[in-house]
């Protein structure tokens, strides 16, 4: 197939664009070109601003595609200059769980797009969460014509997280510098980063339209990882009410159901296979920026 890929250049959207590339399909990357590509000679690398309509003209105006994934659309708008401009037998769009009341066994008929009262504005002018209702509200109204998915994710988390929420708690426990935590037992709903783009790439020729979760087995609490912080090495965190609030603040006990994605025969691992070992090695480099900065020169307790 013929493949463009709308923010392919870190994090999940980078291993997608590799597991694309192994399927054989042929790819054309589009991005603001601020980030080196890791594709070489292997994709079409396509510059654009995908905020600016002109931009998005200049760019992709009367290119074809097989199938678009957007892995980069924070509102209403972004899906609107988009597919005003690409021609699309099929769109997937990365949205997320946030456009949930999450609770536990959130299944994707918690939330209906067709539902949703859109309004078209940019990203700045929504909460992340409205941002990604008004995306999906926007993609199944405005531009039902397309056979269109939207796979909702929960956190994903990898080596290379940009959002760097996960090691705000690693480096907090480490550095002993106070946390504001309003959510330590919450059980909550993770994604790897290999095992997102793993997923997307598979749905690359399913028959499968309208929302679609996409989460680990099993569901983890943040006390859980402060005890596997204290195991290794000796330390926990300092939790007060005057520290800097952490990341995933606000999140309830929930899970999230993917039967819909197992129906397609898409295989989940389970949460703890890949988390613990993702924080020993958050704790390896939490350590070294320590160290670094404090001369200390002590590592963690195996």
């Amino acid at each position: 197939m013929n493949i463009l890929v709308v923010g392919g250049t870190r994090f999940f959207g980078k291993q997608l664009v590799w597991e694309l590339l192994g399927q054989g399909h042929t790819v054309a990357v589009a991005t603001r070109g601020k980030t080196p590509n890791p594709f070489g000679g292997r994709v079409t690398r396509i510059a654009l601003d995908r905020t600016d309509s002109r931009s998005v003209r200049d760019a992709l105006g009367g290119a074809d595609y097989d199938l678009v994934y957007d892995n980069i659309a924070y509102a209403s708008n972004d899906v609107r200059r988009l597919l005003d401009t690409v021609r699309t037998d099929r769109y997937i769009l990365t949205s997320s769980t946030a456009v949930y009341d999450k609770k536990i066994n959130t299944v994707e008929t918690d939330f209906d797009p067709l539902a949703q009262p859109v309004s078209w504005g940019e990203r700045a002018g929504f909460s992340y969460a409205e941002g990604k209702r008004q995306a999906e509200g926007a993609l199944f109204q405005a531009y039902g014509r397309i056979p269109a998915l939207a796979v909702r994710f929960p956190f994903v988390i990898g080596d290379d997280d940009y959002t760097l929420r996960l090691l705000f708690y690693i480096e907090h426990a480490v550095s002993g510098a106070p946390l504001y935590v309003d959510n330590e037992f919450s059980q909550m709903s993770f994604i790897s980063r290999d095992e997102a783009a793993r997923f997307l790439a598979f749905l690359a020729d399913r028959d499968c339209t309208g929302g679609v979760n996409a989460a680990s087995k099993g569901t983890i609490a943040l006390n859980e990882v402060f005890g596997f912080v204290y195991e290794k090495t000796g330390k926990r965190p300092i939790l007060s009410d005057s520290g800097e609030a952490a990341p995933y603040n606000g999140e309830p006990s929930y899970s999230i159901n993917t039967d819909k994605a197992k129906r397609l025969g898409f295989a989940f691992s389970n949460v703890r296979e890949y988390l613990f070992p993702l924080v020993e090695k958050h704790l390896e480099d939490a350590f070294r920026t320590h160290d670094r900065l404090s001369g200390e020169g002590y590592s963690p307790v195996s």
